[in-house]
């Protein structure tokens, strides 16, 4: 796994951590809600490994109803059916998780978290700036009413662009994994579409600049 891919996903658990008001030092804000972050990945690890069990439970329920409680052939066939899709429904659960210990455990590299403190330090450093230009990206549509996860993720890749010097292109794509896994459905499509009028902006800002009449 990426160390700065582990390390964009810490960074965005770790901001929705934060509280709004620093109680203690920028520092030791970070560092707890990096803590807690982790701590959300482990609990994620349980929880779908607990889905997935009670998942095959039923699923063996099913077939058994199938065996001594169908009065026919189409009923056995249905109950049959709901057996196979809750195997595949705990399957799938289980597919998701096996690269979340790994993501725990890389978490604590330092290089992983010192990109993480990193990301998190500039949006909470950054962040009136950072939302200005997001607002200015978003059409028919204002920064209150976006969900909050993808505000973060478009928080962070901004961050990338402006303060970090991330590549455009590097920043879209990983910002678009973060949608695709933390967001809605469509979620992706519409921060690659926000992202993608970030960059254009920029871009003819710094044409403008450049220019020899400015």
């Amino acid at each position: 796994m990426q160390p700065r891919r582990i390390a964009r996903e810490l960074a965005l658990l770790s901001i929705g951590q934060l509280s709004a008001a620093a109680q203690f030092s920028e520092s030791q804000e970070i560092e707890a809600a990096m803590t807690a972050a982790i701590r959300t990945l482990s609990e994620e690890i349980r929880e779908t490994l607990e889905a997935a069990a009670a998942d095959l439970n039923r699923s063996s329920d099913r077939l058994l109803e199938s065996e001594i409680k169908a009065t026919d052939v189409n009923s056995a066939r249905e109950m049959l059916k709901d057996a196979i899709t809750l195997t595949q429904t705990a399957v799938n659960r289980l597919g998701a998780t096996l690269e979340l210990p790994e993501l725990i455990q890389v978490t604590h590299l330092p290089e992983v978290r010192e990109f993480a403190y990193t990301l998190v330090k500039t949006c909470r450093q950054q962040r009136p700036q950072l939302d200005e230009i997001l607002s200015n990206a978003l059409v028919d549509w204002q920064l209150s009413r976006l969900a909050k996860i993808d505000r973060n993720i478009l928080r962070l890749a901004i961050a990338e662009i402006h303060f970090l010097k991330i590549p455009d292109r590097v920043a879209i794509n990983e910002a678009i994994e973060l949608a695709k896994r933390y967001s809605t459905e469509d979620g992706h499509r519409f921060i690659n579409g926000v992202l993608r009028r970030v960059t254009q902006k920029r871009a003819e800002a710094a044409a403008v600049s450049d220019s020899p009449l400015t």
